[in-house]
């Protein structure tokens, strides 16, 4: 009984695992990506945020902003660390793969102002894989009013 109990619950969840064997490098690459992009909103630091960012990223921002295009996205990005100011900490959720060069990446977003107050946010950034690193191609941030 034991044994059958240990397969119904272990094999759906190695079947249905959303991390192959060979994405784990993949997985740590994109982690990486999005600890980058938390600095460099942190640090209002431009270079390195154009260079994780598409040329034809988009944003929509929790306000409902749209931002189309790496220029618009990281003016926007400014504007918003300098109008809300605070520390802001992304803690990835879930990486879901659509394809070898494709990915969904679920986080926590969390703003803490410097009063100590946090807003707390969800993020979702659409990622791809161009020419040998992995990049930021969708951000969507949602502030939701229930169930956090």
């Amino acid at each position: 009984m034991k044994t059958l109990i240990w397969i119904v619950l272990l094999v759906p969840s190695i079947a249905f695992s959303q991390i192959k064997p060979g994405q784990k490098d993949d997985v740590v690459k994109i982690h990486h990506l999005i600890n980058h992009y938390a600095e460099a909103r942190e640090n209002q630091d431009t270079v390195l945020l154009k260079s994780i960012l598409t040329e034809d990223v988009d944003q929509l921002v929790s306000s409902g902003e749209w931002r189309t295009g790496i220029r618009e996205a990281v003016d926007g990005m400014l504007r918003s660390s300098t109008s809300n100011p605070g520390t802001r900490t992304l803690e990835v959720e879930k990486i879901r793969f659509l394809s070898d060069d494709i990915a969904l990446v679920d986080c926590r977003y969390v703003i803490k102002n410097p009063s100590g107050e946090s807003r707390n946010m969800w993020s979702s950034f659409t990622v791809v894989f161009k020419k040998r690193d992995w990049k930021i191609a969708a951000i969507r941030n949602m502030n939701p009013s229930g169930g956090n």
